[in-house]
């Protein structure tokens, strides 16, 4: 539980950096939006790529530290349970069956909270975010559907003070979702409820726009998109229709450079600081993945588990060698012709890991290519910026020399 502190602290001094200075993460800069509001003061203590601090939050929001000899948890996280669900009645227009969303609804409708703080889209733009707090139902299925794009949802904590709202759920990602927690206590609010998203490999408008040109068939007119538990992207367009594009397809060489470099540095993919996480990548293709962290997750959870078709999550395959695999093809940049990129694609969907299997080659291709990155751009960072449950998976694998 956070209060209104009774003494104005730095935070009600400071004022926003200026447009166009220069953030103190610099390249490495996720544009969270913290720095966009009077908790700028708090930016050195609290940004994921200033200072990482884990095991401190994780004991802040769960009452302990993840067990790093439990193999879940090594991966997963802090949990008091996981489970595979999707609502038993879909929400229209939602990405996948709309756990999220729902449960931002019912926090409102049953008054557990006075406002959630999620990202619809700009009105002149379906991809560019615009984070709000929404007080009513109809404003939080606004925000429905994924905006790939940094974005700065805590930018809108500057408007918490003189708003009335004094219990909020927060929905975010990794990077927005430390910073949050290591400003909490400052925040003017008797309850803070977290709900995270699963999330690598953002890019700036313009590296979407990129990336879009590069792996669909009519860029312009995806509504959304996923890299599933299929090995393939899922894409949306505006007619209804569905694209598949082979992971394996993708024109690496022009892609390799468009994430942003918070991204390529981050090791936060299962967002260890919320109390409730949803995402895709722990659970079979067409079922959403739950992770529940402390009984404050639990408590969200309760308000839509009645309405979800649940099942236990599963585990089958051998990541190890596609991943040892994947980082020599992904280093060299290489590029498949598409024919053979669909054929290892319906092997490797047939044959290769899924489950929480599935999960753990997502998080170790991806810690593996983030640990070799920073060794390369960033090498003064590498002792200090990767957590230990994260050195532990990369030290499984033989990186190329950097």
């Amino acid at each position: 539980m956070s209060a209104a502190p009774s003494q104005p602290l730095p935070h009600e001094r400071a004022r926003p950096l200026p447009p166009g200075s220069t953030y103190p993460a610099k390249d490495l800069c996720s544009q969270c939006g913290l720095c966009d509001s009077r908790w700028v003061a708090y930016v050195r203590s609290s940004c994921a790529f200033l200072e990482q601090r884990f095991e401190s939050m994780e004991h802040q929001a769960h009452g302990r530290t993840r067990n790093l000899d439990d193999e879940d948890e090594l991966y997963f996280g802090v949990q008091q349970r996981m489970l595979s669900a999707r609502l038993a009645a879909p929400i229209e227009g939602a990405q996948w069956s709309g756990i999220v969303s729902r449960l931002g609804v019912r926090a409102l409708e049953s008054d557990l909270v006075d406002a959630v703080l999620c990202v619809q889209q700009s009105p002149d733009d379906r991809f560019t975010p615009l984070p709000v707090l929404a007080r009513t139902p109809a404003e939080v299925l606004a925000a429905r559907v994924n905006k790939p794009t940094l974005s700065p949802n805590l930018r809108v904590l500057e408007q918490l003070p003189g708003s009335g709202i004094r219990r909020l759920l927060a929905i975010g990602v990794g990077c927005q979702v430390q910073a949050l927690r290591a400003v909490q206590a400052t925040l003017p609010l008797d309850e803070l409820y977290v709900l995270g998203l699963p999330c690598v490999d953002n890019v700036s408008r313009q590296g979407l726009q990129t990336f879009l040109n590069s792996a669909s068939r009519s860029p312009d007119t995806v509504v959304h998109y996923e890299f599933m538990q299929d090995f393939r992207i899922h894409f949306r367009h505006a007619d209804g229709s569905e694209e598949t594009v082979p992971f394996f397809g993708l024109d690496t060489p022009a892609l390799k450079d468009v994430f942003a470099p918070s991204c390529l540095s981050c090791f936060d993919y299962t967002n260890a600081g919320a109390d409730l996480v949803v995402g895709y990548m722990g659970a079979e293709f067409g079922h959403q993945w739950i992770t529940v962290r402390n009984p404050r997750g639990q408590r969200l959870l309760d308000l839509v588990e009645a309405e979800l078709d649940t099942a236990p999550v599963t585990s089958r395959g051998d990541r190890r060698a596609a991943v040892q695999q994947g980082i020599g093809a992904y280093d060299k940049a290489v590029k498949l012709p598409l024919w053979l990129a669909e054929v290892i694609g319906f092997f490797v969907q047939r044959f290769g890991p899924r489950g929480l299997e599935y999960g753990r080659f997502s998080i170790d291709s991806h810690f593996t290519r983030n640990a070799l990155w920073l060794q390369r751009h960033h090498p003064e960072l590498v002792e200090r910026h990767i957590p230990a449950f994260a050195r532990r998976i990369v030290d499984r694998y033989t990186l190329p020399t950097p």
